[in-house]
């Protein structure tokens, strides 16, 4: 793939998430997000599913909607602590928390700053189903990954977690991606039965 290639993906999902911002209706934005989805996975030429694979390619395993797994959450005040994720491409990736996010039922998840260019939030989640044949991907699913453009509402203060929207990392689909997976602070002990699922063995 090109610079362009990547560029416009990035501007597509940059895009579809405004889109689903606009859309008053959770489980229409979701339709919308899971739509557009499955048409940039099997078109687009930056696509992380492998080209061996895209023949066979029907769609995004995503459940279907569920208001119970929305929230509106308040980042509450936690001990600073830090991680590093060092890749093959882009060197050391570093992140600070920024607080933690108590999510009822599920528990508290930490939020995290990306330090280096650019900034943004990021918010995995590992949850009791990851790594289960027909559960969750082994190393988490994303929430929140704003630099990428992966954020519903916000304010100074709050957030959206809304599961619906958790969604696997490039690296699900093709190894040659290297994607920061879910800290312990990001490991949930309860199975989200929605949002993006994994057919694979990992």
């Amino acid at each position: 793939m090109t610079a362009l290639e990547v560029a416009d993906w990035r501007r597509q999902v940059f895009a579809l998430y405004e889109r689903v911002r606009a859309t008053p209706d959770p489980a229409e934005g979701h339709a919308v997000w899971r739509t557009e989805r499955d048409r940039l996975f099997a078109q687009h030429p930056s696509t992380p599913v492998m080209e061996a694979d895209l023949p066979g390619f029907t769609g995004l395993p995503v459940e279907p909607y569920d208001p119970a797994w929305r929230f509106e959450v308040e980042i509450e005040e936690a001990e600073p602590a830090h991680f590093d994720f060092e890749t093959g491409t882009d060197g050391i990736v570093p992140f600070d928390r920024l607080g933690i996010a108590v999510v009822p039922g599920v528990g508290s998840l930490d939020v995290w700053r990306l330090t280096s260019y650019g900034g943004g939030l990021f918010i995995p989640v590992r949850d009791a189903l990851a790594g289960r044949h027909g559960g969750t991907y082994g190393g988490g699913r994303y929430l929140v990954d704003s630099i990428k453009g992966a954020l519903l509402q916000s304010s100074a203060t709050s957030l959206v977690l809304d599961f619906n929207f958790a969604y696997n990392p490039s690296c699900a689909y093709d190894p040659a991606w290297a994607c920061p997976l879910a800290p312990p602070g990001n490991r949930v002990p309860v199975e989200i039965p929605v949002g993006e699922r994994y057919f694979g063995s990992h």
